[in-house]
């Protein structure tokens, strides 16, 4: 379900009150983060289906437990993920983990950089990949798949290293040898390997 509204920040500040209580009401309503942009006159649109960078979260859907089921359907892409494992030599399960911490399923998500769409792709990585529209299921999970086979091919098959390189960039990978001492990216690595072990016992 789709939702967008804007509201003018002169409204009264009643009306604004209830519009924010209106915003975290519907974000449990929809199961989905809601996000917040600003335009150059001063009003503030909000939808829960960003269509760029530009929106940021303003409300966050939080559901309990790092590993439980996701609030989007986690099979739906099973069939443009198959295609991506066989076309890029890539495990299914692998590729479905990566997916599962980047966006949760979600083919509208946005990070605070400005990635997009279920493999998080920055606008720069999409464009050298050609990828045009990032948040279009089957282009995403096609550039993403091909992004992460360059990866695992330049670190000679070592998936922590592709992994680390997904997430921070891989040359933060080859100037510490390894997983970089970020905890974020040290994180992230843990955690698609947990999936990917998850999905392949599934």
């Amino acid at each position: 379900m789709k939702m967008t509204a804007f509201f003018n920040d002169k409204k009264s500040m009643r009306t604004w009150s209830f519009c924010i209580f209106f915003l975290f009401v519907s974000a449990v309503y929809v199961n989905a983060d809601i996000y917040q942009f600003i335009d150059k006159d001063g009003v503030r649109h909000f939808t829960n289906a960003p269509t760029s960078s530009k929106y940021k979260v303003f409300v966050r859907k939080k559901f309990s437990g790092t590993y439980s089921p996701s609030y989007y359907s986690s099979d739906e892409y099973d069939h443009f993920i198959n295609k991506a494992s066989d076309m890029y030599d890539i495990p299914f399960s692998l590729l479905k983990a990566v997916i599962k911490v980047e966006s949760n399923f979600n083919p509208r998500a946005v990070s605070r950089k400005g990635a997009q769409g279920l493999m998080q792709l920055m606008p720069g990585t999409a464009k050298l990949l050609n990828v045009y529209d990032a948040f279009d299921p089957w282009e995403n999970i096609m550039g993403g798949s091909k992004y992460l086979r360059r990866l695992l091919n330049r670190f000679e098959g070592k998936l922590s290293f592709a992994l680390a390189g997904y997430n921070a960039g891989p040359g933060r990978v080859v100037r510490y040898n390894g997983i970089p001492p970020i905890r974020e990216t040290q994180n992230y690595v843990r955690k698609v390997k947990k999936y990917y072990s998850a999905f392949k016992n599934q």
